[in-house]
């Protein structure tokens, strides 16, 4: 078995178990987070209408102008404030954060960081 599905598989551990169970609870849309070597990825998800209500990455056209380098700790915290601010305009301020599996540590918790500097709460 390779290093990649190895890790894959773990990831896949840790997902969704409490998670799910408590957006069932409160019916708050989730904030998803998707983290690879060059990027980061942030999305509003409403699951209950299972629409996505707004996306921001560190590929999108006005962060990567902005952006010297996109898979730092700097880029994933301007994901975190944009993201904040596209949920301010959906009248959006409270969230469930889906840290996907990964650790929340560095470029996640700089991002979650981020949106929390910008008003979102979570």
């Amino acid at each position: 078995m390779g290093t990649h599905s190895k890790t894959f598989d773990k990831r896949k551990l840790r997902v969704r178990s409490r998670l799910r169970k408590s957006l069932k609870k409160n019916g708050l849309p989730r904030l998803s987070i998707h983290r690879t070597n060059g990027h980061i990825y942030a999305q509003i998800i409403d699951d209950a209408a299972g629409k996505t209500l707004a996306s921001e990455s560190t590929q999108s056209e006005a962060l990567r102008t902005k952006l010297k380098n996109t898979s730092n700790r700097h880029a994933a915290e301007e994901v975190g404030k944009s993201i904040a601010k596209s949920a301010k305009k959906l009248g959006l301020e409270k969230v469930v954060f889906d840290r996907g599996g990964f650790v929340y540590h560095g470029r996640v918790a700089a991002l979650a960081m981020g949106a929390r500097t910008e008003g979102l709460i979570f």
